[in-house]
């Protein structure tokens, strides 16, 4: 068996909020990611769904070695990046990627779209030769659907689905193979949200790319991923194959997500049975006990607050945390 570009093992990411004092005791925790175990093939894209707060954005930035977690480790390649020095660091670094959420505050507004996109060429010494290194930016502008003349303007001066275009280039200027995509197209308008899908499949075939695909939108994941993983307060509850999934969720964090999913047709959508969640997401500061969905789960019972589920193998393309699954 192939070992998957990019593995998770039970990571952990714990950190103290922001305005509290460093020397009160018992200091409170925020428990951003609490034991999250994944595994990312070659060439596949991951979709990574669920609420606000659910820490889909701290373990993207975990995966980079953004930021350290608390337990657990990241590899890629079959390398645990912990282990290795800064200089094995820098040589992966341009291997993994990310393209941030909004497009209006991730592009530097001093500097023209040319010197952004050249930014981690010259970073990491790739194209030395001022006139190769214009030619390859005006070659990645084209590629992302762009005039290669507007190397020489300013972010201010362009759409925001055209500056995300721009920060897409931006991380291809190093030729990576594993891209975060950290809710590309959230802040975008629906118009130009399948432009920028449709563009991002285009890459992947054409430069076999591997995604973590971050949204809070189960309908935009299910157009580009191959598998989805429905994380809730810190943990994952489902991981499946996009189409079993949507046909047969079995958690019931992960039914309700996909009923809330608006469907074209009236007829369908007034007779379908629609679940609503009661009551508000737990604070990841002081989480339930057992189950962390248990305080909002239609089915949940008292062994659910005694017991944390772990993921556990349904079928071949199907793993669930749920006490009630089987």
């Amino acid at each position: 068996m192939s070992i998957p570009l990019v593995q998770i093992n039970d990571l952990k990411m714990h950190f103290k909020p922001s305005g509290l004092s460093l020397f009160k005791k018992n200091q409170q925790i925020v428990k951003a990611l609490d034991g999250i175990t994944l595994s990312i093939n070659d060439k596949e894209t991951l979709g990574l769904v669920g609420e606000s707060g659910s820490g889909k954005t701290t373990l993207g930035r975990c995966i980079l070695n953004l930021i350290k977690p608390t337990y657990g480790h990241v590899s890629f390649k079959g390398l645990i990046l912990d282990e290795l020095n800064s200089k094995q660091i820098r040589s992966i670094r341009k291997e993994m990627q990310i393209v941030f959420q909004d497009p209006y505050a991730s592009l530097n507004p001093r500097m023209t779209c040319g010197d952004i996109i050249a930014e981690p060429i010259i970073i990491h010494k790739l194209i030395p030769n001022k006139i190769e290194r214009e030619n390859k930016i005006k070659s990645l502008l084209k590629t992302v659907g762009l005039n290669p003349n507007i190397i020489n303007r300013y972010p201010n001066e362009f759409s925001g689905g055209q500056r995300q275009r721009i920060a897409i280039a931006r991380a291809l200027a190093v030729n990576p193979k594993f891209i975060v995509l950290d809710e590309p197209i959230s802040s975008l308008d629906v118009s130009i949200q399948a432009q920028i899908i449709n563009l991002l499949k285009e890459l992947q075939q054409q430069f076999n790319l591997t995604y973590l695909f971050i949204a809070h939108d189960l309908s935009v994941v299910s157009n580009i991923s191959n598998r989805v993983a429905v994380m809730y307060l810190g943990h994952v509850v489902e991981i499946a194959n996009t189409f079993d999934l949507y046909k047969n969720p079995l958690h019931p964090y992960t039914k309700a997500l996909i009923s809330a999913i608006p469907i074209p047709d009236p007829i369908i959508e007034s007779q379908r049975q629609r679940m609503i969640l009661e009551g508000e997401v737990p604070s990841p500061i002081n989480p339930p006990s057992g189950c962390v969905f248990r305080t909002r789960c239609p089915i949940a019972d008292k062994t659910c607050s005694q017991t944390t589920p772990t993921l556990k193998k349904i079928s071949e393309n199907q793993h669930v945390a749920c006490l009630k699954v089987s």
